[in-house]
């Protein structure tokens, strides 16, 4: 199991890297979109490239993020429910939910981007806008997406069969609503320090 968890850590820093990094992306797409409305209003021009350029950064970010997200343990999901439960339940819901929904529509997502991103880079694939931009690097992004997503799935699933044997603690223990204001509280006071 410690090989195992050793893997679960590299691909957790792999993703953490990335996912840090790629927020830049939003940044990227808020600049380009001021300087187009900017050029548009004042010199009344306007390029589909710079729109479909936002539509990369944001999707690149999106998707980018996702792996990190799913580490961070922050994927939005109902707890009406899973609440209700133990927190050992909820370690067999999270990972019956990895191994029987998250993994196979990675898998099959990737089966099915792969040939699609290839035919849109073989074929010099671009949008059917005017002056728009080549459809690969977009499509290409989404394969890298779920490959990041799939790993990160790899590494939950990992996790959690170690918190259910009890070979490592809780990675998200669960906390009142005082305990989570406390540590906001705490991470607040270190960033300013």
């Amino acid at each position: 199991m410690s090989a195992l968890l050793a893997l679960s850590r590299t691909i957790d820093r792999i993703n953490e890297f990335i996912g840090r990094y790629v927020a830049w992306l939003i940044f990227l797409a808020v600049v380009v979109s001021a300087g187009n409305a900017i050029i548009r209003k004042a010199f009344n021009m306007s390029s589909n490239s710079w729109l479909e350029l936002q539509w990369y950064l944001f999707g690149g970010a999106f998707m980018l993020a996702a792996a990190y997200t799913l580490q961070q343990n922050e994927h939005i999901r109902i707890d009406i429910v899973y609440g209700a439960f133990s927190r050992r339940v909820q370690h067999w819901i999270d990972l019956l939910g990895h191994i029987f929904f998250l993994m196979p529509f990675v898998i099959l997502m990737i089966f099915y981007f792969i040939p699609y991103v290839r035919l849109s880079y073989n074929s010099g694939e671009v949008s059917s806008s005017a002056g728009g931009l080549i459809l690969w690097p977009a499509k290409l992004i989404l394969l890298i997406g779920f490959l990041l997503l799939g790993i990160q799935g790899v590494s939950e699933i990992i996790k959690k069969i170690a918190v259910i044997r009890g070979d490592m603690p809780d990675p998200n223990p669960p906390m009142s609503l005082e305990e989570l204001a406390d540590q906001e509280v705490a991470m607040a006071e270190a960033r300013n320090d």
